[in-house]
């Protein structure tokens, strides 16, 4: 009989472990059962997307109903502020995003908007941020980072994420640093395929790495990976299944070269087609934990419990076939519950006594700050209604569609009247440029014009229908709500450095209250 109780043991402490390390996503605004009774089972961690949000009283009730069923739960959310928001999905963000505190360079400020963040979050039960992203934004045509990186010179993200860290740990919520080892210097979206960045060893330790370095030594309490392929590195697997990064790279001492992380360490979401579309999830996920990491995002698109299901029978499989071993197994889901537990008593950083400070106009005084404008001459405030050109590219999957943006709706509620277009790729490819300018002048009817652009510069469509309309209506204001790569154009060039709503606010405050004159 003790060979038999000893087996059964062992299987109900795998298939715990095997839940433990996952960090699973749902549908709906409230705890579906399935997701209950699996944290029952040893489930220890939720991730919230937007789709779980309604408002914050709804979210209280959420994070309170996951706590009534496990108390010791690590609740993750994605919410860098700017351009990517869950919390404010439906309305934008309240907080510029990281380019625009980049553009401000003021640490202190920086520091103070995490925090407030961070404090906004805590209230809402939440206690894990899959935030901030370290990447340096080295390729302008990034489609996939852009506005979400304060910028593109290492130093300058290395003192920001820091920043950012510091005061996202100290309102109570762990920060998740990303996307390790670097995601900046690609030109594919890892959604959608597998990024290969060529950059030598040298120069991910004096450029990708060097933010990384200051998050690990500001206390970060988890880093999440990212799925790109360096050949540096591991010229066969992605960084989030490549032992080389994550066990060679990421935990190895500073001694070795590497970065000496002892936190957890959480993949990017699983069903991205960088890993889905090339090794399959589960068998993605059984290489991930062989490689190092700790955790298992995943539920950004998968959302329901078969995924949970298939992923905990992988691991156990992979565990009983010899292909996971289970000590790395259980030591990632200690790593898990080690930090539910930190988080279930706020200790995840420094400076608790700061915590009950709440700073509500934080978030739009940063992105005051952080506009730039550029006057062409003279240019007097808009005073009556006007006409709002919109060129709206596609979103990429971490910002959403959700989302809205531009300056439109908050110039309509102060100038009544002030209209819309917006105009897309698939609409230019369709009429034409010359075309889709005519349409726009006519719609506007002798109003003045402000131009809305976002990443002018990585669509040859828009630069192309600016021109034009620039060319008809040199009076036009120009609105560039991502990074402000292109040289300024129109009457008045105003750089918000992203998209979130209190850019729009400032934008709008620019283009209505001020006189300004060159070099203003």
């Amino acid at each position: 009989m003790t060979p038999l109780v000893r087996s059964v043991r062992s299987a109900d402490t795998l298939t715990r472990d095997a839940l433990a390390v996952l960090q699973p996503g749902f549908t709906g605004t409230t705890a579906p059962d399935w997701l209950l009774r699996r944290l029952g089972e040893g489930l220890v961690s939720v991730g919230l997307f937007g789709r779980n949000v309604a408002d914050p009283a709804q979210l209280v009730a959420l994070t309170g109903r996951l706590r009534a069923e496990r108390e010791e739960l690590i609740v993750a959310i994605d919410e860098e502020g700017g351009d990517v928001t869950r919390l404010e999905v439906r309305v934008g963000s309240s907080f510029p995003g990281n380019h625009a505190l980049g553009a401000v360079d003021d640490t202190a400020l920086t520091r103070a908007v995490a925090r407030e963040l961070g404090r906004r979050l805590a209230d809402c039960g939440i206690n894990l941020n899959w935030a901030p992203s370290a990447d340096v934004n080295s390729n302008p045509g990034n489609p996939v980072i852009g506005v979400r990186s304060f910028g593109a010179d290492p130093q300058l993200v290395a003192r920001h994420t820091a920043a950012y860290v510091e005061g996202l740990q100290s309102a109570g919520v762990a920060a998740c640093t990303k996307h390790f080892p670097g995601h900046g210097d690609t030109a594919v979206d890892s959604h959608h395929d597998l990024p290969r960045i060529a950059a030598d060893l040298p120069t991910l330790q004096e450029r990708e790495l060097v933010p990384f370095r200051a998050a690990v030594a500001a206390g970060t309490r988890a880093v999440m990976s990212a799925h790109i392929l360096l050949p540096a590195l591991d010229g066969e697997h992605p960084a989030t299944l490549s032992p080389a990064a994550l066990h060679g790279l990421l935990r190895a001492p500073a001694t070795e070269g590497g970065l000496g992380f002892d936190g957890l360490i959480v993949t990017d979401g699983m069903e991205m087609q960088a890993i889905s579309a090339t090794y399959g999830i589960e068998r993605g996920s059984v290489l991930a934990l062989a490689a190092g990491a700790d955790a298992i995002c995943v539920g950004g698109g998968l959302a329901d419990e078969d995924i949970v299901l298939r992923l905990r029978d992988a691991l156990v499989r992979a565990v009983r076939d010899g292909e996971l071993p289970e000590q790395r197994l259980a030591d990632a889901a200690a790593r898990v519950r080690a930090l539910a537990g930190r988080t279930r008593n706020a200790d995840v950083g420094e400076g608790e006594e700061e915590r009950a400070a709440p700073a509500p106009g934080i978030g739009l005084t940063a992105a005051r700050r952080a506009l730039r404008l550029t006057a062409a001459g003279p240019y007097a405030p808009l005073a009556e209604p006007a006409f709002v050109a919109a060129f709206t590219p596609l979103a990429n999957i971490a910002v959403g569609d959700e989302t809205p943006w531009g300056v439109a709706a908050e110039l309509a509620r102060l100038l009544p009247g002030t209209e819309t277009a917006t105009c897309t790729a698939e609409a230019a490819a369709a009429a034409g440029t010359a075309a889709l300018v005519d349409g726009l002048l006519t719609a506007a009817a002798g109003r003045r014009v402000v131009a809305v652009v976002r990443d002018v510069h990585r669509h040859p469509w828009m630069a192309d229908a600016l021109r034009t309309l620039l060319a008809a209506r040199p009076d036009t204001a120009v609105v560039e709500m991502g990074v402000p790569q292109a040289p300024p154009q129109g009457a008045l060039h105003l750089a918000t450095h992203g998209a979130a709503r209190v850019c729009a606010q400032a934008a709008v405050e620019a283009l209505t209250d001020q006189w300004l004159s060159p070099g203003e």
